[in-house]
């Protein structure tokens, strides 16, 4: 096989026109090409006037030694196979069967690999299996009704189940796990189309589908999954796990114990520092969820080819830095999505952003953060960033009326620094209910004071982001986790043998892809230390 680069051609080219736009740039007939596989595709909008469509090829190729050698530049030779992950060397099971905590993209491939390699793993969560997930979910959404166990945080699926189902990571990784996850994700239901876009999604609306798939095949290979089940103290000895222990009156003998945890277990990291494992406050962001219509978002990035269904709905990413040395970020962009209310304890508010596959709501939203650091919490205990982000979480739910409701700004009123007493042109998309305010009251000074300097420069990178009637939800306080769990190099706690933290609550994660794969690595690592 050789790998071909660059094959350009506009955005809505016709279906056949791929082939021969690949011969042409080899300078062969279109009969010698025998087969070819899109290997990644992206869309280049920087001249709004000529989008394009540009593809990596992989393709078998008659007389393949005949080809030019002026085209070196653009081949690559891939033996066949080459994006595969290789499993591990199955180590015979020793021990008693690994537990899992959580059921998010870490938990769940840390504990399909393990099945797949015969360890037959336990995975335990606090909240609930999808479907009865969903109704908690709804009942917050519509009235207001908060299970502080069962929620967009807690439950089949993790944090991710909703949320817009990114796949992009910046993690580098030879050995292809990245490949593993969207594979196993297709074999569970994922568009297939994920296997070769730049920047593939799930949608919300499949995942659902997608998680309970992984976990019928971790049962179906002799695992089992254990839902409304909370890890609420680990039984150690001689500095080794013992067991787990669910629900405050039971125990799993155990002598692996994976923490998976999510990054709202705040009641699981203060348990866990209790029993002295050893955790650091680490730096995460906080700031608004930021809403405009989706068609204004469209304008801006795909000029005169804005709404066309080749392309759907655009996308952005934006950063500035500012003079007083902070930085603005756009994050987690969900485009014709919905601001959703994640929180995961009562009398607080909790926003986050979601999209389903079509990504069809009028609405485009996505975070915009200011970053932390420890010295921020002005605290050395290494829980202050749970302390940080709950004081002002809780100022959010009393500003808006005590009701879940959340405070509401629009960015032309905050520039101006004056309360917004109505909408505009852009209706709020967070349910149950939004109260227009002034957002400077439930939010740090320094945040209030980045995002105004930062807005207006965003507005030079991204026409339309400052328009008056765009919408600022808070309060967006989860991008991250707030704590590290410490592991070693053989990813288990320094201080317990068979302790492995794992994943975005532990600090190692972010995002669906990094930890997916840092759950592979994890379960890499148990077989390893077998």
């Amino acid at each position: 096989m050789i790998r071909i680069r660059e094959i350009t051609l506009p955005f809505d080219h016709a279906p056949d026109a791929l082939k021969s736009q690949l011969a042409k740039g080899l300078n062969i007939a279109p009969e010698q090409i025998l087969n070819f596989t899109i290997i990644r595709k992206s869309i280049d909008a920087r001249q709004k006037n000529n989008i394009l469509a540009v593809y990596t090829i992989d393709a078998e190729i008659k007389n393949q030694d005949q080809l030019s050698a002026i085209l070196s530049n653009k081949i690559t030779i891939c033996p066949p196979g080459h994006m595969d992950y290789q499993m591990p060397t199955a180590n015979k099971p020793a021990g008693a069967r690994p537990v899992i905590v959580g059921t998010g993209p870490c938990g769940l491939f840390a504990g399909l690999l393990l099945a797949q390699l015969g360890h037959k793993p336990i995975l335990i969560d606090r909240g609930k299996e999808v479907t009865q997930r969903i109704k908690d979910v709804n009942n917050f959404w519509r009235n207001g009704i908060l299970n502080p166990e069962s929620n967009v945080q807690f439950g089949q699926g993790g944090a991710g189940t909703f949320s817009d189902g990114k796949l992009t990571t910046q993690i580098k990784d030879k050995l292809n796990r990245s490949r593993k996850v969207l594979n196993e994700l297709v074999k569970a239901g994922a568009p297939k189309d994920i296997l070769y876009q730049a920047k593939p999604h799930i949608g919300s609306d499949n995942l659902i589908t997608v998680v309970k798939k992984i976990c019928e095949t971790i049962t179906a290979l002799g695992g089992q999954v254990l839902f409304e089940t909370k890890l609420t103290s680990v039984k150690i000895k001689d500095s080794k796990v013992t067991a787990a222990v669910i629900n405050d009156c039971e125990t799993i003998e155990t002598d692996k114990i994976v923490l998976a945890l999510g990054h709202s277990a705040r009641d699981t990291f203060k348990m866990l520092a209790g029993l002295n494992i050893p955790i650091t406050a680490k730096p995460f962001s906080i700031g608004v969820r930021v809403e405009h219509p989706q068609s204004m978002i469209n304008k801006a990035q795909f000029g005169q080819f804005a709404n066309n269904p080749l392309l759907g709905s655009a996308e952005y990413k934006l950063v500035q830095h500012c003079e007083n040395g902070r930085s603005a970020y756009t994050f987690c962009m969900c485009p014709g999505g919905q601001v959703i209310a994640s929180s995961s304890e009562t009398d607080a508010i909790v926003t986050n952003g979601m999209s389903f596959y079509k990504r069809n709501r009028p609405n485009a939203n996505s975070a915009l953060l200011v970053g932390l650091t420890p010295e921020d919490f002005q605290s050395n205990d290494p829980l202050a960033g749970i302390d940080f982000q709950r004081k002002w979480e809780q100022k959010a739910y009393q500003l808006a009326g005590e009701n879940y409701s959340a405070p509401i700004q629009l960015i032309g009123d905050f520039l101006a620094n004056k309360p917004s007493t109505e909408t505009g042109q852009v209706t709020p998309s967070y349910t149950p209910s939004t109260t227009p305010t002034d957002l400077s009251r439930c939010l740090p000074d320094f945040v209030i004071e980045t995002l105004r300097l930062a807005i207006p420069k965003l507005n030079n990178k991204l026409k339309g982001f400052a328009d008056h009637d765009a919408v600022m939800t808070a309060v967006e306080s989860r991008s991250s986790s707030p704590v590290r769990i410490l592991r070693d190099k053989t990813f288990q706690s320094p201080a317990v043998i068979g302790l492995y933290p794992a994943g975005e609550g532990a600090g190692y994660a972010g995002g669906i892809i990094s930890a997916a794969i840092d759950g592979i690595k994890t379960a890499e690592a148990i077989v390893n230390n077998l």
